[in-house]
């Protein structure tokens, strides 16, 4: 597989979570947390399952795992979402997201320590672009962040932290099926039912609500953890980790087509800021300086 096929497969993922919003709407926002992450980790293990009982590879061969494969995959995925969840409930929702998602911009820095990677300055700076427009889109330039909130900031941190740390430790397994990532959603799955059985009151979605649980299970946190593996292990990581700025974008557009917001001039600008960002960090380093007039080869003598 291409680089390139790789970093396009990697962004379906972007898509995907940018239906993340909506599809939660239509849960109706009723499922605790916990619950919630049970069951759609636990569609995404069956579809893992289905996939491989009709087309193969063999689901109980996936099992067979280096344990540092294991480790990796279970406290990646568990792990940024019991992060994420604790983070919510100790400080403010803007705040959290506006930590949390520093998780592209530490890709884009933490990439460059993998074997054969370097950074270019267009990587970094499109980051940054597109960190602001992600900011300014989740904040709209306001909030404000307080030190009684420290606990929450930092499980928040931690959220960047462990999914950065994830999608770049990938590259170092990656002779790891991506199949094997659904038995990772599985063990999530039952840390997830685990943790809600103790701390929650079970609460069964109803009717439409159905619609949204199955989607999230089968999009966001189903499809989406299977073609982030592929396009980490095997893409262009620091473009992916630019791109993924978009999701919070086409969330918010989504919402927007879909009635549950309204537009407005800061999403406006916040689209300029991360599609700018993108696509100066895809174009960037691939430009090159052209020869300027009197100089190069004009300047070697022809005989």
């Amino acid at each position: 597989m291409t680089r390139a096929r790789a970093t396009a497969i990697g962004s379906i993922s972007i898509l995907l979570w940018g239906t993340l919003a909506l599809l939660t709407q239509l849960s109706g926002g009723r499922i605790p947390p916990f619950q919630m992450l049970a069951m759609t980790f636990g569609i995404a293990w069956l579809l893992m399952l289905g996939k491989g009982l009709l087309f193969g590879p063999e689901p109980l061969r996936m099992l067979r795992q280096p344990p540092r494969a294991w480790f990796l995959g279970v406290v990646g995925l568990f792990g940024y979402h019991a992060c994420y969840f604790a983070a919510m409930s100790r400080a403010p929702a803007v705040e959290v997201s506006l930590l949390a998602y520093l998780w592209p911009l530490l890709i884009v820095l933490f990439s460059a320590l993998l074997p054969g990677h370097r950074l270019h300055p267009a990587h970094i700076s499109g980051a940054l672009l597109a960190l602001l427009g992600c900011w300014w889109l989740i904040g709209g330039g306001e909030g404000g962040f307080e030190a009684r909130y420290w606990p929450g900031y930092a499980l928040a941190l931690g959220c960047a932290l462990i999914w950065s740390t994830y999608s770049v430790a990938s590259r170092l397994v990656a002779s790891v099926p991506t199949d094997a990532v659904g038995w990772f959603c599985g063990v999530t799955a039952l840390l997830g039912l685990g943790c809600s059985l103790l701390w929650e009151t079970w609460t069964w979605p109803v009717g439409m609500q159905w619609l949204g649980v199955v989607g999230l299970g089968l999009g966001p946190v189903g499809i989406a953890f299977f073609t982030w593996d592929q396009g980490t292990k095997r893409g262009d990581l620091r473009l992916l980790g630019v791109l993924a700025y978009g999701a919070p974008l086409i969330s918010t557009l989504l919402l927007v087509v879909c009635g549950f917001a309204q537009p407005s001039w800061g999403l406006a600008l916040s689209s300029l800021l991360i599609v700018g960002g993108a696509l100066l960090a895809a174009i960037g380093p691939r430009m090159r300086r052209r020869p300027v007039a009197g100089r190069g080869d004009d300047m070697v003598p022809k005989y």
